[in-house]
């Protein structure tokens, strides 16, 4: 650890709290390993100073006071000229803080979904792997406020429906978010006050991006004709909408049971039960289906086309969707797949 601290102020505060929080809320245990994600950046590197602070500290649901380990992942993805010295000099700093073990892992960005769907996929395979390979219990991950602001409104302007709203979980499997109610001004304050120099990244002004954009355009914009608290009203309404998809996904999954009886390689649902769902349950069970029979995440289109085949049927070809096949037959609607069924997937 540093060996002077810096003088505890409201930006400090808050993180450290929010860190605290979040692996309470998550059930973390005395003894346990999570790792921090940190690009270098303001908000990953403030969660890291903050996670190095609470985990000694941290007692858990049984209170035990032995603290956790906090270690690191830093990914280089080699996208720009000096990302390698970028990711060292990320990794000393997290050394001095006192994480440990503190890993850097390079990965190869490929093309599929454009340049930043791609580059999260190569980050998150190779934060796993890590996560697998230290043994950890957890993946600490520096969204903010502000990306989950970011993240609804993307969401919106793609039309994905409601799951899309929901933003990002703050306990999400092994990823944990402790910072996504707080905002990015409060992670830089937090550096400043820590003395820490965050690294900063060009391409978060790269107007190539569609989130760049959003974050540089679209949410001044917003600030300037609605007034301020966009973000925070944005992320109010993720946490609402999360609630209620909750209970939605879980009355789906009861009704998907209920309706759809699996074979070797297709799923069987009956008209007439199906029918009775109300529609917000159907489209999640159709989802779900999709999910069992391992395709691509269906959109609304082919959803109501799968709807079709239920309330306007006249004898319409099977439909061709993305990894599946859906076809009515008499009283039983089945949709079929090449692949053996994912057992235990719903």
């Amino acid at each position: 650890m540093p060996e002077s601290r810096p003088r505890l102020t409201p930006a400090i505060a808050d993180v450290r709290r929010a860190v605290r929080e979040c692996l309470e809320q998550a059930g973390i245990q005395a003894d346990d390993l999570v790792l921090v994600a940190c690009s270098g950046g303001a908000d990953s590197l403030a969660l890291a100073a903050a996670a190095a602070f609470e985990g000694p500290r941290f007692s858990g649901r049984a209170g035990e006071s032995n603290g956790v380990r906090v270690g690191a992942v830093v990914i280089d993805h080699g996208m720009q000229p000096g990302s390698a010295e970028v990711a060292g000099e990320t990794a000393h700093k997290l050394s001095v803080l006192g994480l440990y073990p503190v890993e850097i892992r390079t990965v190869n960005v490929g093309t599929d979904g454009g340049p930043e769907a791609a580059a999260r996929s190569a980050r998150y395979a190779a934060i796993d792997k890590v996560a697998e390979e230290t043994g950890a219990n957890a993946v600490l991950l520096g969204h903010t406020l502000n990306d989950q602001a970011e993240t609804v409104l993307l969401g919106l302007a793609r039309g994905s429906g409601g799951r899309s709203l929901n933003g990002m979980a703050a306990v999400s499997g092994n990823y944990l978010r402790p910072l996504l109610g707080i905002t990015r001004q409060t992670t830089e304050a937090f550096c400043t006050d820590s003395g820490l120099e965050p690294w900063h990244d060009p391409m978060n002004k790269d107007q190539a991006y569609t989130r760049v954009r959003v974050r540089e355009n679209l949410m001044p914009a917003l600030e300037a004709e609605l007034g301020p608290g966009i973000a925070e009203a944005l992320a109010r309404t993720a946490e609402t909408l999360r609630e209620d998809e909750e209970v939605l996904a879980e009355l789906a999954l009861d009704a998907y049971k209920k309706v759809a009886q699996e074979r070797a390689t297709r799923i069987d649902i009956g008209v007439a039960e199906f029918r009775a769902l109300p529609l917000a349950i159907r489209h999640r069970v159709i989802s779900l289906a999709a999910v069992v029979l391992q395709a691509p995440m269906l959109a609304r289109v082919h959803i109501l086309g799968v709807d079709a085949l239920v309330d306007d049927w006249h004898g319409q070809k099977p439909l061709t969707l993305p990894g599946i096949r859906v076809e009515r037959t008499g009283e039983t609607i089945a949709l079929h797949t090449t692949k053996t069924l994912k057992t235990g997937a719903c």
